[in-house]
């Protein structure tokens, strides 16, 4: 993890001395601690990485945590008490002047106890380094994203068996989570979401006590996690036979992701992606029915930093990865969506998410 590390001072804006980040009570536990020492157990609650510019790591962390700690390529420190733990920092620190902090992901009440251990220091945000730097991913990062699509997608494969008239939308996420996990997923990556009919108009509704009828489609949008790192799927159903307006809303949403795919490409601007999608949805009968961004950041986030969304002007760069998931929603009738994980290659992009894209009626 030497190369995350030194990577994080060379996209840094700021001069810094040293670059600490530090872990709150959950849900206060941030990501960044996760990146930089490569820990794929424990909770890490209270605990501390300070990260220097060679590239080298010191990890300060409760008793509680410790055997999970040794599996760190740094230095660790266990402490037992509160005392301990102000003690120990402050000696770890003592020598720099000029600490670099993650404000995204600390927070105000531990942020204050730093300038109380520490209150000769001067602390720097330096979250757009972090930020810059887990953008692009290294090949190990890669390769757990890989593995999450793999899940998902097999996960998505079983749906059509599962699905029977009067399952409800708990059932469903039920099963779904359970396949997840079962086919090698640490957790799901969020809250799946499985909704039916109407409900599916609703882009982050999640699932509830709604029974399948016939006609209804089925949205269905979840994502593995594997050792950190997440997968985001979504494919719409309809159960029965679909109407003719049903086959031309997933229409509309496969053409709109396939211009997606026609404008991403490396030294592309992401906001430029969503601009071509919204513009093609407008000139549909579904205008104005496209109500989000085209896509988001991918990785030990689910939301890992800036996607494909109108005024990001980010460029795109290789191994950048990102969902393409347009929808079209139509309040009291359902909504389509259709959401894939890309890999920004030197040439174009590779598509990590291989489901089928065809409108599957489940008779």
């Amino acid at each position: 993890m030497i190369s995350r590390v030194k990577n994080i001072f060379l996209n840094s804006k700021q001069t810094v001395d040293c670059i600490i980040v530090k872990n709150g009570s959950m849900p206060f536990i941030d990501e960044n601690f996760y990146y930089v020492t490569n820990l794929e157990q424990g909770l890490f609650e209270g605990a501390c990485a300070i990260l220097q510019s060679d590239g080298s790591l010191d990890l300060l962390t409760s008793e509680l945590e410790a055997e999970s700690a040794r599996k760190a390529a740094a230095h660790v420190q266990i402490y037992k008490t509160k005392d301990e733990f102000s003690t120990q920092l402050r000696t770890l620190l003592s020598s720099f002047r000029t600490i670099g902090i993650h404000a995204g992901g600390l927070s105000y009440l531990d942020f204050i106890k730093l300038t109380e251990i520490l209150p000769n220091t001067k602390f720097v945000d330096v979250s757009e380094a972090f930020f810059a730097t887990r953008l692009q991913k290294d090949e190990q990062e890669i390769q757990r994203i890989r593995k999450a699509c793999s899940i998902a997608d097999e996960t998505m494969a079983t749906i059509p068996d599962i699905i029977s008239e009067g399952i409800s939308e708990d059932e469903l996420a039920a099963e779904i989570n359970y396949s997840l996990q079962n086919l090698g997923a640490e957790k799901p990556a969020f809250d799946t979401i499985s909704s039916f009919g109407k409900n599916s108009a609703e882009p982050h509704y999640g699932h509830g006590d709604v029974h399948l009828t016939p006609g209804s489609l089925i949205l269905c949008d979840f994502g593995a996690c594997y050792k950190k790192y997440n997968s985001d799927i979504t494919r719409t159903f309809v159960f029965g036979e679909a109407t003719e307006k049903q086959k031309e809303m997933h229409e509309t949403v496969l053409r709109a992701q396939q211009v997606a795919f026609e404008n991403i490409r490396p030294e592309g601007k992401a906001g430029d992606v969503h601009k071509a999608v919204q513009s093609f949805i407008d000139s549909t009968p579904f205008k104005g029915r496209f109500i989000h961004s085209t896509g988001h950041g991918l990785g030990l986030n689910v939301h890992d930093g800036m996607g494909f969304a109108p005024d990001n002007p980010l460029e795109l760069k290789e191994n950048m990865v990102f969902t393409v998931e347009p929808g079209v929603y139509i309040p009291g009738l359902g909504g389509v969506r259709i959401e894939d994980d890309v890999l920004i290659k030197k040439d174009g992009f590779e598509l990590l998410t291989k489901s089928s894209h065809d409108l599957i009626e489940i008779l």
